[in-house]
């Protein structure tokens, strides 16, 4: 198998003529598609963006006499080969020890690392012809943004290539881990004794989750007699309006935990976090539904698109 094609191979279902069983496989390599043997069958692992390449499936094991896993291995182990030959750089396996993003967390701490040293631990593996490295300073060129990350679906990192399924899960689960870790210091909490401590609170709790979530989100905080909080609660999503907050859920909640007061909380997607008429209108009937069961509605606080971005209806007057 020798050989060495840099020009990049355009194939469409109607130029696909050639029985060059070396051209097929630097085809092959061009669209980074590798085939498997299984259960009697010839599939093929395929990251290929090639629409044509379904309709040429048959044609390419004909020509290439795929009949066995032997068959699919040898092909295997040639694309690696061409692709390995054409790679402009190392993989961090080879590269000096000092330089390695593991090794360098090891010796240096991982608060000395910088974000794409710490996504390539996470990814472990690059991309054909690009480290882990490589691969995670593409996520963070293309979100802007480790926050622009979080709000990113498993489907938008997948639209990178070199980002599956499981790089994606990997990259959420860690994020999703750090907002736990910073939601945990709002639930050693042991008392809300003023305004600051209501917004320290939601904001730890509730603002790595909503401050960028693209529906309304309205939850509430129950306390008990000594203002620590017993319980959260997501109430609704989708809007804030009265047949959507149902207002005996909120009650009923309050009386089954034996709450003494509430806070409320909600988001805007827009960021803005100026008050609504309605939102003010539904915080009224709230707390007077409240009194009736000897709750207090201590404040409510929408969220807005940073930590300073935030109302709090207590201290606007709007609660009393």
């Amino acid at each position: 198998m020798k050989g060495n094609h840099e020009n990049k191979i355009e194939i469409t279902e109607k130029n696909f003529y050639f029985e060059d069983r070396e051209r097929i496989i630097d085809f092959l390599a061009e669209i980074r598609v590798y085939p498997v043997y299984r259960r009697g069958r010839v599939y093929f692992i395929n990251r290929s963006k090639n629409p044509f390449f379904k309709n040429l499936k048959d044609e390419i094991i004909r020509k290439l006499d795929l009949k066995s896993e032997e068959d699919c291995r040898k092909v295997r182990e040639y694309i690696k080969k061409r692709l390995e030959s054409k790679r402009k750089n190392r993989p961090i396996r080879k590269w000096l020890k000092d330089e390695r993003p593991r090794e360098m967390l090891i010796k240096y701490g991982a608060e000395n690392l910088s974000s794409v040293k710490l996504l390539a631990i996470l990814l472990r593996t690059g991309n054909e012809g690009e480290s882990a490295e490589d691969l995670a300073r593409k996520i963070l060129n293309d979100f802007g943004s480790l926050r622009a990350l979080d709000s990113a679906s498993v489907n938008d990192l997948c639209r990178i290539e070199g980002i599956g399924v499981a790089k994606a899960a990997q990259i959420k689960a860690a994020i999703e881990i750090g907002k736990r870790l910073f939601r945990e210091s709002a639930e050693r909490k042991k008392k809300i004794r003023n305004t600051e401590d209501v917004v320290d609170y939601v904001c730890k709790y509730y603002s790595l989750y909503l401050r960028d979530a693209k529906k309304e989100f309205f939850n509430v905080i129950l306390l008990d007699s000594g203002n620590k909080p017993i319980k959260n609660l997501e109430l609704s999503k989708g809007g804030l309006e009265t047949s959507v907050v149902d207002i005996r859920e909120v009650i009923r909640e309050a009386s089954k935990e034996g709450a003494a007061s509430i806070i409320l909380v909600h988001n805007h997607p827009s960021g803005e976090a100026e008050p609504s008429v309605e939102d003010i209108k539904v915080t009224e009937r709230i707390a007077n539904a409240c009194r009736l069961i000897g709750v207090r509605v201590l404040d409510h606080i929408i969220i807005g698109k940073n930590r300073e971005d935030y109302v709090s209806f207590l201290e606007r007057g709007l609660i009393t």
